[in-house]
């Protein structure tokens, strides 16, 4: 008999709900043996099985829930689970193509939890934030080749997940064989080069391919500032998809802003320029020297990774976007984004009523856009919903 992890009363209705979390706080007690990454079965106070999920004693989540239906956390579901993730970037997405980049599999949204993998054509990143689905990595890993073909698989981490799941993890090479020099995919026609091993997250941000083609939109023959630009990602879509005049990318990285200057040359975009500076040090220069943009777009890196961080980061948001305002022009199109899923699209809204306050601005959001599609939200999981990109006019 599997241990039972019995809940406290008035703890279960999240959880019937098919939330997969069980915090520590929620559970009466534990009948049984369950050590690190043990199957489990969790029950109401009143003993009315739940699901089944894997425990973990150093995670404030003490068990991630994974079934309902009251089967085992075997071979077969968990590639059953696997398999459904990609039929929905095949089938229902059609996202595979040559060199094509995507989100394979989404934690949560794909009910597995403490798991993300990223595909770079022929190629895959996996990230494993929670301890439990760590332990099973042989597996997941042998069915993640079987059921994709890919030609090597690169596992990376998360900041802060060894702290917060107890996990001991290193960034390498776990299956196949990765080249030597980044990968080239293509994205909306354009290609982009992506270091595997030691790029941001797994290597590019897959969650803004639709929104860099939606904001491209609003280029056309504009000067364009891209902030925290990465490799380029705004910037060369707004040149190329919307014919933007000029495009100046900012960015503290300087691996990325080769890679940036790298990508500008594969597409033959002369005009785009990048350089390797601290955001807040080149807006206050471009102020001072009464430089002005068309177009200003600000994808700052995530400034909350916990709810005690949520005020911090809405004064850093106010910060930057207040800057950014000043070196917009007049009836300039203001994009303006936060990865941070302690802040919510109120509190983000809220930010932007402060900065026209401040700027004596008035401000319009015309678009409140999310995350793309291969990154789905979990309609009982809404902490899935992370991904905030405003587009705004400023007059």
């Amino acid at each position: 008999m599997i241990p039972r992890v019995i809940l406290k009363p008035r703890r279960a209705r999240p959880l019937f709900a098919r939330h997969p979390w069980v915090f520590v706080t929620s559970i009466e007690r534990v009948d049984g043996d369950a050590e690190a990454g043990a199957e489990v079965e969790v029950v109401s106070h009143e003993g009315r099985t739940i699901a089944r999920g894997l425990f973990n004693p150093f995670s404030a989540i003490r068990v991630r829930l994974y079934r309902w239906d009251g089967g085992p956390l075997d071979e077969a579901f968990w590639h059953d689970r696997l398999a459904a993730a990609l039929r929905l970037r095949t089938a229902v997405l059609k996202l595979p193509a040559p060199r094509a980049a995507y989100r394979l599999v989404f934690s949560e949204s794909d009910q597995l939890s403490g798991l993300t993998v990223d595909r770079y054509d022929r190629w895959l990143v996996v990230q494993f934030t929670s301890l439990a689905l760590h332990s099973r990595r042989e597996l997941l890993l042998a069915q993640l080749a079987e059921l994709t073909g890919a030609e090597g698989i690169m596992l990376r981490t998360e900041r802060g997940i060894a702290e917060q799941e107890g996990l001991e993890l290193d960034d390498g090479l776990v299956a196949g064989s990765l080249p030597d020099e980044p990968v080239e995919i293509v994205e909306n026609d354009l290609t982009f080069l992506v270091d595997l091993r030691t790029g941001q997250k797994t290597g590019f941000y897959l969650d803004q391919r639709d929104n860099r083609k939606a904001v491209a939109a609003y280029t056309p023959g504009k000067r364009v500032l891209d902030l925290f630009c990465y490799t380029g990602g705004f910037g060369l879509s707004a040149l190329r998809l919307g014919g933007a005049a000029s495009v100046l990318g900012i960015d503290a990285s300087a691996h990325a802003v080769e890679l940036a200057r790298r990508n500008a040359v594969a597409n033959r975009l002369g005009t785009a320029r990048f350089e390797a500076a601290d955001v807040f040090e080149s807006l206050a220069k471009l102020r001072a020297s009464s430089q002005t943009f068309g177009v200003v777009v600000c994808d700052p890196p995530k400034f909350a990774r916990h709810p005690k961080a949520v005020e911090d980061a809405l004064k850093g948001y106010l910060r930057v976007n207040r800057a950014a305002v000043d070196v917009l022009e007049p009836d300039g199109i203001l994009v303006t984004c936060s990865c941070s899923s302690h802040v919510d699209p109120g509190l983000f809204a809220d930010v932007m009523g402060q900065v026209a306050e401040l700027s004596g601005r008035p401000i319009q959001i015309l678009e409140q856009r999310g995350q793309a599609p291969d990154h789905p939200v979990a309609a009982s999981c809404l902490e899935t919903e992370y991904l905030k990109c405003f587009v705004c006019r400023v007059s």
